[in-house]
């Protein structure tokens, strides 16, 4: 009976040491990585978690750190991961492998199974994202339309290119869905489709680009012919889309007009219109004819020659108009000056230098003709008075006293010029009387002139031609005017008014020039046009004198 207890006691002693040993095998495997597991081909069997944690972090740094390539038709762009938001999650990769079992089934599995786990990541969504949106600005393509040009006579193909602006959404999911991976990962588009197609393209070049400009237009005017060749007109030529995307030929008639007006003057068959002219010898006017000219019709040019490009004859048949001069041998013949309408001469004082002043200017102004409705200016005709074109310093008024500047004196033949148109009949544009009154001209009719703002100017309003006469005589200079008279002219003159006289001033200054005293004053003078004896119309002139001061000189 104690043999059997004693039997009975061992017994339980064995299973209960058994069932000791079978719990803390149970124990120390569940604190361990199932055997032959491995993470990403990195093995962990049988490692702690820890153990397990730290081996992935040394074995999958470099995968960890490797840029993430995206790749769009051979252009790459790389994300350093840690900047894009993207890690290895390595405790919970880990966690999930070990844990406390007493199912024979799990220990034999930690024994002897195991397998390759999955990698865990993390991605922070907005970084990932932002980086890959940043990469998109060298991914990201225009959409290029397909067009047609033309350059030096031969025809210039752009193909359409499909444009593309890169997803971050969708090239992000693609990332977190395949990283880490040594393959590049496909960038995604949202793509934006040309309006004009390539067939469109294709089409456009077949019907209307390369016909227009396979070889050179013939074009017939008359009984003459000649040839445009591409290059001389290509530069006319484009093709513009239409709303539909269809490519449309658009022909530039202006140049088309003057590339074939070009090639017409080379054949000599366009010929500009000569205006007639009116020369004279002396004072009698000769007239030389005018020619009438011929020219091209652009209206007729433009339409022909746009049918001609894509026709089988490439001939463009044009019209030739006539082309009339601007002033007829008729006309100048109507409007040649036939009388002396005007005359007037003044004196001048001994002074050599100024003299020949006047001499040069009225030169220079001699045989001028002014044609019907054209405004002449007398500082237009001299242009600056300079020692080079012969000019001598002589007496000129500034800020009311006289000093000296080149072309002094010119001022005498623009009151004489004056006086010849006042008394022309003639339109007066702009006058500038003296700052003080010189006795040798006419009270209120004088003009002054210098360079450049103050000028001389009339419009010849008369009808007719105008040829102007000027010389120097003696002590005199006088302008005469030659045309056809239209009007008798009748001067006025009016009171002198508010009269100022003259103060007395003594100069020691170097320069210094004498001025003999002349009271200031205001007076009217009055232009009368008259026709058969009888007065038609009036006009005032106003003019106002500053005293002149007498200037006496004290430095030698």
């Amino acid at each position: 009976m104690r043999e059997n207890g004693s039997a009975a006691l061992r017994g339980t002693i064995a299973v209960a040491v058994l069932a000791a040993a079978y719990v803390a095998l149970a124990l120390f495997l569940g604190r361990h990585v199932p055997a032959n597991t491995s993470v990403a081909g990195v093995p962990i069997g049988g490692m702690s978690p820890d153990s397990a944690v730290q081996t992935l972090e040394r074995a999958l740094a470099p995968k960890q750190k490797a840029p993430v390539v995206i790749q769009a038709e051979g252009t790459k762009q790389e994300l350093q991961p840690a900047e894009a938001g993207l890690a290895f999650d390595l405790p919970g990769t880990v966690d999930g492998l070990t844990g406390f079992s007493l199912s024979p089934a799990d220990l034999w599995t930690h024994l002897t199974g195991g397998s390759d786990e999955p990698l865990r990541t993390t991605v922070d969504r907005s970084k990932l994202e932002a980086a890959v949106g940043k990469a998109g600005s060298s991914l990201n393509r225009k959409a290029v339309e397909g067009a047609i040009a033309f350059a030096d006579g031969k025809v210039k193909v752009t193909e359409p290119v499909v444009g593309r602006t890169l997803s971050a959404a969708a090239t992000a999911d693609e990332i977190a869905k395949r990283w880490p991976t040594e393959e590049p990962v496909a960038a995604k588009f949202d793509t934006t489709e040309p309006k004009v197609s390539a067939q469109e393209v294709e089409r456009a070049n077949r019907d209307f680009a390369t016909p227009a400009v396979s070889g050179p237009v013939k074009v017939v005017a008359g009984s003459k012919t000649f040839s445009v060749a591409p290059a001389e007109y290509a530069g006319a030529l484009s093709m513009k889309a239409d709303a539909s995307g269809k490519l449309q030929p658009v022909v530039d008639d202006t140049k088309v007009v003057a590339a074939v007006r070009a090639a017409a003057a080379n054949v000599g068959l366009e010929k500009k219109a000569q205006d007639a002219k009116i020369t004279f010898s002396g004072t009698k006017p000769v007239v030389t004819p005018a020619v009438v000219g011929t020219s091209l019709d652009p209206k007729s040019i433009g339409s022909a020659f746009t049918a001609a490009l894509t026709s089988a004859d490439r001939t463009a048949k044009v019209a030739t108009t006539v082309v009339q001069p601007k002033l007829t041998t008729a006309e100048a013949n109507k409007i040649k000056p036939k009388e002396m309408i005007s005359t007037f001469s003044t004196q001048f004082p001994y002074n050599p230098p100024r003299t020949e002043n006047i001499t040069i200017a009225a030169r220079t102004l001699n045989g001028t003709y002014v044609a019907p409705g054209e405004t002449f200016s007398l500082n237009g005709k001299l242009g600056q008075r300079t020692a080079a074109k012969g000019y001598n310093s002589a007496p000129v008024i500034i800020n009311g006293r006289l000093t000296k500047d080149y072309g002094g004196g010119i001022s005498q033949l623009s009151t004489t010029l004056f006086n010849a148109i006042f008394f022309s009949g003639a339109k007066i544009e702009e006058h500038h009387p003296h700052s003080f009154y010189i006795s040798r001209y006419p009270e209120g009719r004088e003009a002054t002139i210098s360079w450049p703002d103050v000028d001389n100017r009339f419009t010849n309003d008369t009808g007719y031609g105008i040829l102007i006469q000027a010389g120097v005589s003696g002590n005199s200079v006088t302008v005469s005017f030659y045309g056809t008279k239209v009007w008798d002219i009748e001067a006025v003159k009016g009171p002198r008014r508010n009269v100022v006289q003259p103060k007395t001033i003594v100069d020691n200054k170097k320069g210094c020039v004498t001025q003999t005293p002349t009271p200031g004053f205001d007076v009217t003078v009055t232009r009368i046009f008259k026709k058969g004896g009888k007065q038609v119309k009036s006009s005032q002139f106003n003019t106002h004198y500053i005293p002149e001061d007498k200037v006496t000189c004290t430095n030698p």
